[in-house]
């Protein structure tokens, strides 16, 4: 049995979003049924639509930042109650049995996770679909509680923003008292920075936006425009570590020098290819690594944090009947910092 979904998603990477209607099936044994109260708008989901990273499956329904309320469960759940607030991040299922499923580290899945949209479930061939939606259906073990404290239309941006951040921050040992450097105040960087606080480092924004620069103070971060040689000559090896953010191309030697003996450099934004002189890593023992958002466990104890130093996403919200808006003027960095869906338009409205 299926269950008629009311969505909005793309038929080919050159059309926009539109009103779909997709086929979600009924909760089995160990599944929720989720209605779903709000969507992140992340900026993969412009790159998905429009097939930039190739291998998309179409038509599409984008979204991976979803929040909502239990509306059924299966008969052999047991984590979870009807009514329960969840989330759903990048990713609903995975092989199981692999090393880093079997760590908690799902999203690094030897066999391929099941993303949450523009993938398939584990028989390789049912399409997924994401939360551009008014609801889902996911199993038990790959949801997430929504500590009280969070707010529900602030929330969802944590689901894949926020641990893609946390993740890195907490598993390179960033510790209190060290000098971090956020590159970039976006989508991710706001989070960046917010987390990194929390940890109790000294943070500052590098940016090549001057006009940010309240905004960063307000986060309780310093700020330094990187739009000179000056800058860069003038911050040499002064941060332990760098969560770089930034999708465009960009100078990885220029950022590397600003690093201390040992310090390291994390991407998370997934730039054009470029090229590294090996001198920058060997001359101060640094390091350049990469990190994906976490795994469930991992990405509940981001949310857990989160609720306890009152962090949450920076939003402005739009119906869905404004996404294609919405996709634009991210496109053109004219959101601060993320747009969130209330999924009530597509109930009331429809298209």
């Amino acid at each position: 049995m299926t269950l008629t979904t009311p969505a909005y998603g793309v038929r080919s990477p050159t059309s926009p979003l539109e009103p779909l209607t997709i086929e979600r099936r009924e909760p089995g044994d160990r599944d929720l049924l989720i209605d779903i109260a709000f969507c992140g708008i992340c900026h993969s989901d412009i790159h998905q639509t429009r097939d930039e990273w190739g291998g998309a499956i179409f038509p599409m329904v984008p979204g991976h930042e979803i929040v909502g309320h239990v509306a059924a469960k299966g008969s052999a759940v047991t984590k979870w109650e009807v009514g329960d607030t969840v989330g759903v991040g990048v990713i609903v299922d995975s092989c199981r049995e692999c090393g880093p499923c079997k760590a908690g580290e799902e999203v690094y899945c030897e066999k391929v996770a099941s993303y949450t949209y523009n993938s398939h479930e584990q028989d390789h061939r049912t399409p997924t679909y994401g939360g551009y939606s008014t609801r889902i259906t996911v199993d038990q073990d790959y949801l997430l509680r929504i500590p009280k404290g969070i707010p529900l239309n602030r929330a969802g941006p944590l689901m894949c923003a926020g641990i893609t951040t946390y993740s890195p921050l907490r598993h390179f040992g960033v510790k209190e008292g060290q000098d971090v450097a956020v590159l970039g105040l976006g989508g991710l960087g706001h989070l960046g920075v917010k987390f990194a606080k929390a940890m109790g480092a000294h943070v500052t924004v590098l940016s090549h936006s001057p006009g940010k620069k309240e905004d960063a103070k307000r986060f309780g971060a310093e700020f330094l425009t990187m739009n000179s040689a000056d800058a860069f000559k003038d911050n040499a090896k002064k941060f332990d570590f760098i969560l770089d953010t930034v999708s465009a191309k960009h100078d990885y030697d220029a950022y590397l020098r600003l690093l201390k003996m040992d310090g390291t450099m994390a991407l998370v934004g997934i730039p054009e290819p470029g090229s590294i002189r090996p001198q920058s890593l060997v001359d101060e023992r640094r390091r350049l690594v990469g990190s994906q958002a976490g795994g469930i466990r991992e990405t509940q104890e981001m949310l857990d944090f989160s609720a306890r130093h009152r962090i949450a996403a920076d939003v402005e919200m739009t119906p869905i009947q404004k996404a294609n808006e919405a996709f634009e003027r991210t496109m053109r960095s004219e959101v601060r910092y993320r747009f969130v869906i209330d999924m009530e338009s597509l109930r009331t409205n429809g298209s």
